[in-house]
């Protein structure tokens, strides 16, 4: 019996060659995107769960409010005291441990020698922690042990990576390492090597630095109130069997007894919340991340797609099974005639449909092995076809599941049909499965109206935000940072001959710059108000020409000059600073505003006021800022106003200008509109992502629509014939075999955009600056998705309308 379901089967996909490729074809590309988007939801689920005990492993978050309102901003990290206070007072906690991201060490400078040898590179990504860090985080060593490797002062542990690039092949435990920085050159001995490849942390580190030290070390352990200096990044472990929820209503108790009487100085109140260790990668988007997370509304996003295409795919199945039912209505009375039961006919069907989903399927992992190595860069992933083994079996269910659901109406459909009336002749296309048809069309152009809306929505906010003019001028901006002692000592004289290059037209330099994170800031309270009045401003420290060379406009008063040698006190501040003190504009010059720093109460004046900008990504609004000469340290990075289009040439003479005078220091740089781009790099990661699969799920979709229009021809090919012989012009016949197709599109249309007005209106809502989802993105998403329509169709049309009515009616 099996041996003759085989048969019949194949002899059936051999009889309708075009069909069975239109079926299998289209069910495999659906499930190979399926398989692509899992794959990447995979990878981008798998963070952090290689940790032991990460499920009872949990971040310290904190949110501030100044006193007496309900407005706080939320933070991911908390004060120094907070992990040790945990460790001592909750007896829920296993074992605590800090992270800390040092402000303005983005790069540090690398350097290890050998006699004559010496080899010396920047590189991100590292991070100083407690000795108790792998205590919490598991990673798998390559050389030394987790346990013991920062237990000693200024020990290092580095990725294999960052050994191979220094040491080779080496075993680089117990050797030296100097550590370049802006404010000193310090020795650190490696202590162990972990594995960094394929490895998935929302701590995306390069190399470790014990807290303890000769750089930091001081002044971290002079960090014992609660209220400021919220940098550390604070994880606690759970004890087996806590309950999480009795510790995390013991937060607030907590805070409140230890740090009341800091946060009642400063002015602000505090609270603290939990993190699962194991949804930070995803779920959260603070303020003061250790790096750029993931998304979940993105994987939604890409499983929707995932599923709508595959829904697309098993739709068109459906369609086609059921449009070519009447072409074995007499295979099917004749069965029934010679005995066979309903049961063996629906097994029969079923066998049919899941033996083209398995091909599919096949065909499916030819298609996902040649599409990894492109769909990988841009992802920015390195994901392997079997990197997640327990996905096949899900995936192989998948096809089976598809082939049975998209077999299931089409095998009780054909069964039922009645011998004697398909034997007569009498079989005629029921109303049930021409409305199905129908409707399963409208479902599969709602979904692809509703994608097109959706991309030109997430490419529009994308250019947007890209070319929003920000408050300053972020083209042509050359930036080197000055990471080492040297450097920033040797700054005066980089700027002097850098001037003189006639690409260049000015230089300055600052702590910060647009489009990099700056947690550098400042409680402030402006006259006649107290502490319980703080406004929480941003600082960045600049030399006198920034505000010249990155074209920040001065509305008020004036910016820094070499004339005011007075001005180690003075602040220049935005709008927002300005409406959030109290003062305006008009009023603002030469008053002062105060501040504790350290127990020492201090002013600073404000000189001039700068038209509002964004010094942070548009996913923000605009934040209190202010510009002074006291707080930080100017000599962090050069900016170079440039004004040349052969970047080749001048980079190569300010390299050659750089050796000159930093010789002890390599030569990097970067561009400030780059750097503010990367902001948006995995909003245009998924956008790319989104828009083609997008196309894919159209292509399956008129793929389908290109089978029904081909069965609609053919069931109408005598009624073309006598239309013809009647006069019937190719156009009208055209028309008329179009009409029916585009109505269904337009009432998707209708269907769709409220439906993609909602679901985009909701995505928009994470920017702080959105564009308006207009009226022309809805007409022009419709116009499209007719023209797509009106053009699958039409071309079985016109090949219908052109056929000899004498060929078509020479039976009747």
């Amino acid at each position: 019996m099996l041996r003759n379901f085989i048969k019949i089967t194949m002899r059936s996909l051999g009889r309708n060659k075009a069909f069975s490729f239109i079926n299998i074809f289209g069910l495999a590309i659906g499930l190979a995107t399926c398989m692509l988007i899992m794959l990447y939801v995979f990878s981008e689920s798998g963070y952090d769960r290689q940790h032991a005990g990460a499920d009872r492993t949990y971040r310290i978050a904190s949110e501030a409010a100044q006193l007496g309102t309900v407005k706080s901003q939320p933070w991911a990290a908390a004060a120094g005291p907070v992990a040790w206070g945990l460790k001592e007072d909750m007896p829920e906690v296993e074992q605590v441990t800090r992270l800390l991201k040092f402000p303005g060490l983005e790069k540090m400078l690398l350097t290890w020698k050998q006699g004559k040898e010496q080899k010396q590179f920047y590189e991100t990504n590292g991070y100083y922690v407690d000795s108790t860090f792998f205590r919490l985080f598991t990673y798998t060593f390559r050389y030394g042990s987790p346990l013991t490797a920062l237990n000693a002062p200024n020990s290092m542990v580095i990725s294999a990576s960052v050994a191979h690039k220094m040491f080779g092949n080496e075993n680089p435990v117990g050797k030296p390492v100097e550590i370049g920085m802006p404010y000193g050159n310090f020795t650190y001995t490696v202590k162990a090597v972990f594995e960094d490849d394929g490895i998935k942390s929302h701590i995306p580190a390069h190399f470790f630095l014990s807290m303890r030290n000769g750089d930091i070390g001081t002044w971290v352990d002079g960090q014992t109130n609660w209220a400021t200096n919220n940098i550390f990044h604070t994880y606690v472990k759970l004890k087996p069997g806590a309950n999480v929820d009795a510790f995390a209503k013991k937060l607030q108790p907590f805070i409140e007894r230890r740090g009341g009487q800091d946060m009642k100085a400063l002015g602000v109140s505090k609270s603290l919340f939990l993190q699962p260790l194991q949804d930070i990668y995803l779920h959260s988007d603070l303020d003061n991340e250790i790096a750029a997370n993931g998304s979940i509304n993105y994987l939604y996003i890409m499983g929707s797609i995932a599923l709508f295409v595959l829904l697309i795919a098993c739709i068109n199945f459906m369609n086609l099974s059921t449009a070519r039912s009447s072409k074995r209505a007499k295979e099917v009375g004749v069965r029934k005639v010679l005995g066979a039961e309903k049961q063996s006919l629906v097994l029969q069907f079923l066998g049919e449909s899941v033996t083209m989903s398995l091909m599919a399927l096949s065909l499916s992992l030819l298609i996902v092995s040649m599409s990894l190595p492109y769909f990988n860069p841009v992802t920015s992933k390195s994901i392997g076809l079997f990197d997640e083994p327990a996905m096949w079996l899900a995936i192989a269910g998948l096809a089976i599941v598809s082939g049975i659901v998209s077999g299931l109406y089409p095998a009780f459909y054909l069964s039922a049909f009645k011998p004697v009336a398909v034997l007569k002749g009498r079989l005629l296309n029921h109303f049930s499965a021409v409305a199905i048809r129908k409707g399963l069309v409208v479902f599969q152009f709602t979904i692809s109206v509703c994608l097109i809306l959706g991309v030109m929505v997430i490419v529009r906010q994308l250019h947007y935000v890209e070319k929003q003019h920000l408050g300053f001028n972020k083209s042509k901006q050359l930036v080197l940072p000055l990471q080492s002692q040297d450097a920033a000592r040797n700054y005066a004289a980089l700027k002097n001959e850098l001037l003189k290059n006639p690409a260049i037209k000015t230089v300055t330099s600052g702590s910060t710059y647009p489009g990099i994170p700056n947690v550098e800031d400042m409680l402030f309270y402006a006259e006649g108000k107290t502490n319980k009045d703080v406004v929480d401003v941003h600082l960045a420290n600049v030399e006198h020409d920034y505000f010249e060379t990155l074209g920040f406009k001065l509305i008020a008063g004036r910016g820094f000059s070499k004339e005011f040698t007075a001005d180690s006190n003075a602040i220049v501040l935005n709008e927002v600073a300005l409406k959030e003190l109290g003062y305006t504009v008009d009023n603002a010059v030469g008053k002062k505003i105060y501040f504790n720093f350290k127990d020492v109460n201090g002013f600073m004046q404000i000189i001039g006021v700068v038209k509002n900008f964004n010094f942070e990504s548009l996913y923000n609004s605009i934040k209190p800022f202010g510009f002074n000469r006291f707080f930080g340290n100017a000599n962090s990075y050069v900016i170079a106003n440039t004004s040349t289009s052969d970047y080749t040439r001048l980079l190569k003479e300010v390299e050659q200008t750089w050796n000159t005078i930093n010789a002890g220091s390599p030569f990097v740089y970067s561009f400030l509109d780059s750097d503010f781009q990367r902001n948006y790099e995995k909003d245009r990661r998924a956008s790319t992502i989104v828009s083609f699969f997008t196309i894919v799920a159209i292509l399956i979709a008129c793929l389908g629509l290109f089978g029904l229009s081909a069965f609609s021809a053919e069931q109408r090919i005598r009624e073309i014939g006598i239309r013809k012989v009647l006069g019937a012009s190719v156009g009208s016949i055209t028309t008329l075999l179009s009409r029916e197709f585009v109505m269904l599109v337009l009432i998707a249309i209708v269907i769709a955009c409220p439906l993609a007005w909602y679901a985009m209106s909701r995505w928009l809502a994470g920017f702080a600056y959105q564009v308006n989802i207009s009226w022309w993105m809805f007409v022009s998403a419709g116009l499209m998705a007719i023209v797509i329509a009106v053009a699958t169709v039409s071309f079985q049309a016109i090949k219908a309308a052109l056929v000899n009515p004498v060929k078509s009616l020479r039976s009747e």
